[in-house]
């Protein structure tokens, strides 16, 4: 995943866009980067990789030394950004958080158009916001070029683009992820998380629609496309990427997932002595299903989080492992001899939970009964980064399936197992079981858990889940 946030203030916007960056370090560590405009200076650029260093150790001193009244900057997992671009539109920095399945696609087509070249990255690949850009420049207005972009995308794709003129936020055709707008006196700031300007004296404003596009300046908030009336945002925001102070289309992170865990305990009939989260979305998960179940929530394991960094982001699979591993530390005298239900966000490859199952009958736990959050992940997600992984083998469900079905996986095989209600389901969630150590296992339904999130369910894309589009 990635963040990003924006600023258009009446004096400097670097102080709000630094921290207002750094309130989005959630979403990923692998690289930061920022831009101001400055009427005087013109445009000043940073680029830093934040693997083994926060964004705000990172930048201190761009925070200090840079000036400007308009800014935009980013959180990325990927690509480096923002990047500076000199176009017939002039000079603009754009940053975007974007799945582009079409990219080979889209790059014949600007190479086409008379685009000369593009950089390549170390890992071989563009860079997917150069290419948003070689897009924005097939059309002579900018707007348009926006527009462009977005409707050309196949996957997703949300824009933040500064110039001279202010700042221009674009999200994603079908919603897929979420623009906020924050106000404040003389000035404006677009952002990923809702919560991340509140601190800093801004309130809500609004939140964009569906392919809506808007420009910010520090005096108004003008809409220049209206929003479309389709909508799929991501339900694993609410369920994991998502901050627990954020909400998107006015639904708290934090309360979804209170309400998540009761669905949860509604449905279940184990009695263990305590229920306990993965750190940290397994928790919100967990304190929902103790206060519906009434069995006592107990926090057994702690993670320590001072040094360690997120153990999704080494690309090594073996270290990230490790690192899951090693920051969970044991409280054994909640452990030992106690019977534990255990609820995680999710279950991707199985490896780090089968871990966490292990160390903690290591440490005297007399049953492990693991709740996940959502149901099985059956299919890759094909409109956020959520994992980078080369194939949908790399999914536990998948090799599962595969196995039981001998090898002869068709969509229509799928579905079937995609079903709460099938004997092929329950056959899966056994072999998931049973391969992972696990006392029980019991995921939760899809209808439940789109009820948790409590906006319509046409709105929520579920296509990890079911794989409808």
């Amino acid at each position: 995943m990635s963040g990003f946030f924006g600023v258009a203030a009446k004096k400097d916007c670097v102080f709000d866009l630094f921290f207002g960056i750094d309130y989005h370090s959630h979403l990923g560590t692998r690289r930061g980067g920022m831009v101001v405009y400055d009427e005087e200076k013109g445009f000043d650029r940073s680029i830093h990789n934040i693997e083994n260093a926060p964004f705000r150790t990172k930048f201190d001193s761009e925070a200090n030394s840079m000036k400007g009244k308009y800014g935009i900057g980013c959180i990325s997992d990927y690509e480096p950004q923002p990047l500076l671009v000199r176009s017939h539109h002039g000079t603009f920095a754009l940053t975007t958080i974007s799945k582009i399945n079409n990219a080979e696609e889209l790059t014949k087509l600007v190479f086409e158009n008379g685009c000369s070249h593009f950089l390549e990255m170390s890992s071989g690949e563009i860079n997917p916001t150069e290419l948003v850009a070689g897009l924005i420049n097939q059309k002579d207005n900018l707007i348009e070029g926006i527009k462009y972009a977005i409707d050309s995308v196949d996957g997703s794709l949300s824009i933040l683009l500064l110039n001279e003129n202010g700042i221009y936020a674009a999200r994603d055709r079908f919603g897929r992820t979420p623009i906020v707008i924050g106000k404040k006196e003389d000035a404006f700031c677009a952002a990923f998380e809702s919560f991340s300007y509140k601190n800093m004296g801004y309130s809500d404003y609004k939140e964009l629609g569906p392919g809506e596009i808007v420009v910010l300046t520090d005096k108004n908030c003008v809409t220049l496309v209206n929003p479309g009336k389709d909508m799929k945002i991501c339900t694993f925001l609410w369920v994991y990427y998502g901050y627990p102070a954020s909400s998107y289309e006015g639904i708290s992170v934090e309360r979804m997932r209170y309400n998540c865990g009761a669905k949860m305990a509604a449905r279940d009939s184990v009695k263990p002595d305590v229920v306990a989260g993965v750190p940290d979305s397994g928790i919100a998960h967990a304190v929902g299903y103790s206060n519906a179940s009434g069995i006592p929530f107990s926090r057994p394991f702690i993670k320590y989080t001072p040094t360690w960094p997120r153990s999704f982001m080494p690309t090594i699979q073996s270290q990230r492992n490790l690192i899951a591993k090693m920051k969970l530390l044991a409280v054994e005298d909640l452990i030992k001899d106690k019977s534990l239900l255990l609820i995680d966000d999710s279950i991707v490859r199985g490896t780090q939970l089968r871990e966490t199952t292990e160390f903690l009958y290591k440490s005297g736990a007399k049953e492990v009964h693991i709740r996940p959050a959502c149901p099985p992940l059956i299919y890759g997600c094909k409109y956020l980064n959520f994992s980078r992984s080369s194939s949908e083998m790399d999914l536990i469900t998948r090799r599962v399936i595969e196995r039981l079905e001998n090898g002869n996986v068709t969509d229509e095989v799928l579905q079937e197992y995609a079903d709460p209600d099938s004997e092929k389901y329950e056959k899966m969630v056994d072999e998931i079981c049973k391969e992972l150590h696990f006392t029980s296992l019991r995921f939760n339904r899809l209808d439940d858990m789109l009820d948790s999130v409590g906006i319509d369910h046409c709105k929520l894309c579920t296509y990890c889940w079911d794989g409808k589009e």
